[in-house]
């Protein structure tokens, strides 16, 4: 390329800057004047004669890569002779900073710069373009936003998993989102497999009490009314050696559990001499199931309650004793000194804690009670309360090894009816403990005459038929309020 007047190639230096003290002011409306170089000056349109930046461009493709510096860097007029439109004055800092000549290479790298990006992880386009009407701080601020991801309708942001952006710890949204899933799909693994185990637990024992249980046809087909009631019995029964020389059997334990569908609990005592006629036959009610059938006592059960008796268990004479030996003894009262040799219960008036032999001995004693029959019922209520109490206790279910030799004694110890299973038996127990607790009912049935003779019977116990309707109807509806009810709790 040729020198021009000042012997200084024109891509050598940046153009000549012209303090405005020595500059004159061109007039308005004055077509500016070519440099001796040929090269418009700056601000000013086209010229004719004189090759614009675009023709330049395009005469000198193929020829170099890089443009020419005069195309590139502008000459600058001071600010002080002359002012921008709609903007302040700018400070002398920023008019030096304007003012420093920028190279090739500055300019291609800001270029590269202003290249859109695409954040890591994402098809999403980030721009730096600013908005329209938005500042340097403003294009900052928007830059930073879209390199954080996409933002929703409300302009706080959408979830950085979704815009390819970082988490709050500094690692990529996805990357954090790939650790989370992990945890909760464990989480669901470890519950799925507990209710697994559970269930399965469940069932294995379910059907192992099914199976351990002795089922017998105990039930009437009486039609169904209100609540649910069960028909507790405690045979005298022998087995063994003793069955050679006591024969026969008496269910001297009559006992009504009641569950009403909404409303108390209750625990009602038959007397066993209570009189019942069956098939035209007088006869005492604990002597029924042997000599006319279990479905007979039953039936005589339902005639006085009025009420379908829906499950039926017969505890063994022994039974009794082999569950409270099991449970490490119950705590019983009793206010009076004891030694009677028929029952042999030797007890000291009181409260104490007492083993199976001793608990079924003061549930059989009657001959030293001033209430006889009478209160070895109430005495008999009293160990199967204990009993309910202590087996669900919460040191006995969470004790595993006495529970389940309470449960196997249990179970070996009974006898239920055909529609019995694990659900109604534990409902039974859960009953039992309500019904013998302070917020329950408990007592016998009425009667009219505790010592009315009978030829061939003996003495027995005559009962009100009207009013143990009227009790057992109000017990089945949840009606009766809690308390001892009976002859004995009105005398």
């Amino acid at each position: 390329m040729s020198e021009g007047n000042s012997g200084v190639s024109p891509q050598d230096n940046p153009p000549s800057f012209i303090p405005s003290g020595t500059r004159k002011r061109r007039p308005s409306g004055q077509v500016p004047r070519p440099s001796a170089a040929g090269e418009a000056v700056p601000g000013a349109g086209p010229q004719a004669g004189v090759p614009s930046r675009r023709q330049t461009s395009a005469g000198a493709q193929g020829a170099q890569s890089m443009p020419a510096a005069q195309d590139v860097i502008p000459s600058f007029t001071p600010n002080s002779s002359r002012r921008v439109s709609g903007s302040t004055r700018r400070s002398a800092s920023e008019q030096d900073a304007r003012l420093q000549p920028v190279s090739p290479m500055q300019d291609a790298a800001s270029a590269a710069r202003r290249q859109p990006r695409r954040a890591a992880g994402s098809t999403h386009t980030i721009s730096n373009q600013p908005r329209p009407g938005e500042g340097a701080g403003a294009q900052s601020m928007f830059a930073s936003a879209q390199r954080q991801g996409p933002q929703s309708p409300d302009g706080y942001g959408m979830p950085a998993a979704q815009g390819g952006g970082r988490g709050m710890s500094g690692r990529p949204a996805a990357t954090a989102m790939r650790r989370k899933r992990p945890v909760g799909r464990i989480v669901a693994s470890v519950l799925a497999a507990l209710l697994a185990v559970i269930m399965l637990v469940t069932f294995g024992l379910w059907n192992w009490v099914d199976g351990q249980l002795d089922k017998q046809p105990w039930l009437s087909d009486k039609a169904n009314t209100s609540g649910t009631s069960w028909l507790i019995l405690g045979s005298d029964q022998r087995t063994g050696e003793e069955a050679k020389t006591i024969t026969g059997f008496r269910t001297d334990t009559i006992l009504v559990l009641t569950k009403p569908n909404s409303g108390t609990r209750s625990l009602i005592s038959i007397p066993r001499d209570s009189l019942v006629q069956v098939n035209g036959t007088y006869m005492k009610i604990n002597a029924v199931a042997q000599l006319s059938g279990e479905k007979a006592l039953v039936q005589q059960v339902e005639t006085i309650t009025g009420q379908k008796i829906d499950h039926v268990a017969q505890i063994k004479f022994n039974g009794l004793k082999d569950v409270v030996d099991a449970l490490g003894g119950v705590d019983l009262c009793y206010d009076q000194t004891v030694n009677d040799a028929r029952s042999n219960l030797n007890w000291t008036a009181g409260c104490h804690t007492a083993d199976g032999a001793t608990a079924l001995a003061f549930s059989r004693m009657r001959y030293s009670d001033p209430k006889g029959d009478f209160g070895r019922a109430e005495r008999q209520r009293q160990v199967i309360g204990a009993i309910a109490k202590k087996a669900m206790s919460g040191k006995t279910l969470t004790n595993i090894p006495k529970l389940n030799k309470t449960l196997k004694a249990a179970l070996a110890s009974i006898t239920v009816d055909s529609k019995t299973n694990p659900y109604t038996l534990a409902q039974m127990v859960f009953a039992f403990r309500d019904a013998t607790s302070d917020n329950g009912i408990s007592g016998s049935v009425y009667w009219t005459n505790p010592g009315y003779n009978v030829s061939g019977v003996g003495s027995s116990v005559l009962l009100d038929d009207a009013k143990n309707l009227e009790l057992f109807r109000e017990l089945a509806s949840g009606s009766h309020k809690p308390g001892a009810v009976g002859t004995l709790a009105n005398q």
